[in-house]
């Protein structure tokens, strides 16, 4: 089974197996519901399951999961968006990145709860 790595905003870290095929944020829910938000869950309209790619693992990644139009626009509203942003939603994983590394930005933005607390 492939492995994937959380690094919290904290800095610590959390391992889990993965099978191969489930999202991350699916692989995060089922290890560790409050690992990960994923406020749509998984259905491209939030970016509340943003995470970074660590940079030696992101052309794998995205060779497997090639990043659609829908995702880069919901990348657009992700807090601390960087070059190897993506949305644990649209990660499947496979046995080509098993010991992945992912980063969980210190924040996320969800809008829908942003609108309604300024009602």
């Amino acid at each position: 089974m492939p492995s994937v790595t959380f690094i919290l905003p904290d800095g610590s870290k959390k391992s889990y197996e993965a099978a191969e095929g489930e999202t991350l944020l699916n692989l995060a829910h089922r290890s560790d519901p409050d690992l990960l938000e994923g406020a749509c869950e998984g259905s491209l309209a939030c970016s509340t399951c943003h995470v970074i790619v660590d940079p030696k693992f992101y052309d794998v990644v995205e060779t497997h999961n090639p990043i659609s139009d829908e995702e880069n626009d919901m990348l657009d509203l992700a807090f601390g968006l960087t070059e190897t942003s993506r949305l644990g939603c649209q990660i499947k994983i496979t046995k080509d990145i098993d010991g992945l590394y992912v980063t969980i930005p210190r924040g996320t933005r969800n809008i829908s709860l942003d609108k309604q607390g300024n009602d």
